[in-house]
C-alpha cells in the first residue's frame, strides 16, 4: 500500500461515524497501514546540496513513526473519540507535510540531473 492510499483510507475512517463500536479499531488499523507505508518509504541518500535536506527528512520520518506508534498503542483504551480524532488529524497533517517535502526533494533532485530551469 502506498502512503497516499493509506492516508486517504485513514481520512475516510476519520470522517465516518465515531459512534460505531469498531471505530477505534478501524482507526488503529489504518494508523498501522500509514506506519507501514511510511516505514517502507525510503529514498537513496543524496549527495551535495540535497544531503542536509534528505537527512532532515529521514529524522522527521523517524519522529512521525514514533508518534504513530505511541498514538496507536493506547488508542483502543481511550474513550474520548473526539479528542482521538483531533490527535489523529494533527498527525495526519504532519504526515502529509512530510510527504510533500519528500516530493519536493525528489523534484529538486530530478531538476538538478536535467539541468534545472533557465
Amino acid at each position: 500500500m502506498t502512503l497516499e492510499s493509506a492516508i486517504s483510507d485513514l481520512q475516510h475512517t476519520l470522517g465516518s461515524s465515531r459512534t460505531a463500536s469498531n471505530w477505534r479499531l478501524m482507526t488503529r488499523n489504518q494508523l498501522a497501514a500509514v506506519r507501514e507505508a511510511l516505514s517502507d518509504e525510503r529514498f537513496a541518500s543524496w549527495d551535495g546540496w540535497l544531503a542536509a535536506r534528505s537527512s532532515g527528512s529521514d529524522r522527521e520520518r523517524q519522529q512521525l513513526l514514533a508518534r504513530i506508534t505511541a498514538l496507536g498503542t493506547g488508542l483502543l483504551d481511550r474513550l474520548d473519540t473526539d479528542r482521538v480524532a483531533s490527535e489523529v488529524r494533527r498527525l495526519l497533517h504532519d504526515v502529509e507535510h512530510y510527504r510533500q517535502k519528500m516530493h519536493d526533494l525528489v523534484y529538486d533532485s530530478v531538476s538538478m540531473e536535467i539541468g534545472g530551469s533557465e
